[in-house]
């Protein structure tokens, strides 16, 4: 696809989520007055098949939503988590790997160059000698809530009583959930 043909593709869908109706006009309208009251942030992979909205039915303001490929964790995925946490008093977090991830696979077959190096050292970390792509996906998802788990679980602006910190693995294939 061209450029523009690209814009005009991104342009016609902005369209239609504008004329999507009247409840979605007024969930808009309401979070855009009264803020945004999130009831679980999720960190997700960037993989254009992982949607978290979609994949827990879940609408307009109600899920904060970090994504970055291989759902790795760094000091902005974690300057997000503790707003969404601290200021919007999100009790439930959970990360969420994927089964068929681009980012674990690139980690397993060496690595990678340029930025993209930081990603996979990161999951290289997570998976150590593991080479089974789903094993590494789903070590990869409990490195990152034992992460989430030290860096939150003493945390001076966030209460760790009632803050939920879960793992999961989404099948592509088949839409579901598995929580680890």
């Amino acid at each position: 696809m061209k450029e523009l043909d690209i814009r005009e593709r991104l342009l016609r869908g902005n369209l239609r989520w504008q004329e999507a109706g009247a409840e979605a006009a007024d969930k808009r309208r309401e979070t855009a007055q009264k803020g945004q009251r999130p009831y679980a942030i999720v960190i997700a992979c960037s993989d254009s098949r992982v949607i978290p909205e979609q994949i827990f039915g879940a609408g307009l303001g109600e899920l904060f939503v970090v994504r970055v490929a291989g759902n790795v964790l760094d000091r902005h995925q974690l300057g997000s988590i503790e707003y969404a946490a601290g200021h919007l008093d999100c009790r439930t977090i959970v990360l969420l790997g994927h089964t068929r991830c681009g980012a674990v696979s690139a980690a397993l077959s060496g690595g990678g160059d340029g930025f993209i190096k930081t990603i996979t050292d990161e999951i290289l970390l997570a998976v150590g000698e593991e080479r089974d792509a789903l094993r590494a996906c789903e070590l990869n998802v409990r490195h990152g809530v034992d992460e989430l788990r030290r860096e939150f679980g003493a945390h001076p602006e966030i209460a760790s009583d009632g803050l939920e910190i879960l793992g999961a693995v989404y099948d592509v294939e088949t839409g579901a959930v598995r929580w680890l």
